[in-house]
């Protein structure tokens, strides 16, 4: 089934609002995560959204609750999330890293006591549709093993970075450090798929494309297999000590579920550089030359990342946001 996006909007605002949320707020994070349903990523938009409010319910998200300054250190602030709606602070967050950059060229913010922030990609849209490039990246729960280990002690620390385009069809990768997001493994379960490559270890050990499998193990691939464990130690460890707040397996530890995590944010204006026309004119000759490649099959297109996110972008917004009719029902029930 297919939702229309202002009737998804509205419903999620209604939701929201029934909580305790005033209507700007309740709008705010109401457009994130039907945003991100917009372009497609589904697994952090409309099928995020139970878990959201169900995290609401529980207390763990507080609803009264708003993120503040700790530190001021001039090009960067150190941000207590203070347990607030994840995308909430994210966008505030990013939005106060662009007005650094805009001050300074460069603006970074450092995140800790934070909730979800649901598609990490979000924000890297954000800050290139304010002519920003960025880096972004959150820690998580302790949800993957380390290289050589049998344990769920790293997270798979999802990291952004974005460039912008004068045509808003911006260069975005959004990418979790294992091959497959939890987000994206559940729904594929839920549409009882299986995964096109290998995405972690079934309970006999051996790779496996199926998803429950490798829910049921919580032994998911690394990205590049050591390599993307390194990444996420280091991602983990250099959020943890610029904001001052937790790591993935003291997360694990000290907490019954995925809160009190870390985010850094690094928004730069590229306004402000002298030969912004000069690279400008490169990143479209360099796309264009990306696209043009030799294809191995010609029925495939080469693409550029967020570019697929554009595409469904558009698409979405004339059709309407493909539903599972399950998890419809669910977010109507709540």
């Amino acid at each position: 089934m297919r939702i229309n996006k202002e009737i998804m909007f509205e419903t999620f605002k209604t939701k929201l609002m029934d909580r305790g949320y005033d209507q700007i707020r309740a709008t705010q994070a109401a457009n994130n995560f039907v945003e991100s349903s917009l372009d497609g990523m589904y697994s952090h938009g409309v099928n995020r959204f139970p878990r959201a409010i169900e995290y609401i319910d529980r207390g763990i998200i507080k609803v009264n609750n708003r993120e503040f300054v700790e530190q001021n250190l001039g090009a960067i602030e150190i941000i207590n999330g203070n347990l607030a709606l994840g995308n909430l602070v994210a966008m505030n967050s990013m939005n106060r890293a662009i007005e650094l950059a805009k001050e300074n060229g460069i603006g970074a913010v450092a995140i800790r006591n934070t909730n979800h922030w649901m598609r990490a990609g979000a924000y890297g849209w954000q800050a290139a549709n304010n002519g920003c490039a960025s880096i972004c990246w959150t820690n998580t729960i302790s949800n993957m093993p380390a290289w050589g280990g049998l344990e769920a002690i790293i997270g798979n620390n999802p990291i952004v970075f974005s460039i912008p385009r004068e045509n808003g069809q911006h260069v975005v990768v959004d990418m979790a450090m294992s091959q497959f997001s939890y987000g994206k493994i559940e729904q594929v379960k839920m549409e009882g798929g299986e995964l096109p490559v290998y995405g972690g270890y079934d309970t006999k050990g051996e790779l496996s494309k199926n998803p429950e499998e490798i829910e049921k193990t919580q032994r998911p691939l690394p990205i590049g297999y050591w390599k993307g464990s390194a990444l996420s130690i280091t991602l983990d460890l250099f959020a943890a000590l610029i904001a001052g707040g937790l790591t993935a397996p003291i997360i694990k530890d000290k907490c019954e579920t995925e809160y009190s995590i870390c985010q850094f944010m690094i928004a730069i204006d590229t306004k402000k550089l002298d030969h912004l026309n000069t690279s400008n004119q490169i990143i479209e000759q360099t796309l264009k030359m990306i696209k043009n490649s030799t294809k191995i099959d010609e029925s495939n297109e080469i693409r550029y990342p967020g570019e697929r996110e554009y595409k469904t972008r558009i698409e979405n917004t004339e059709l309407g946001i493909p539903v599972n009719e399950l998890i419809w029902k669910t977010i109507l029930d709540l």
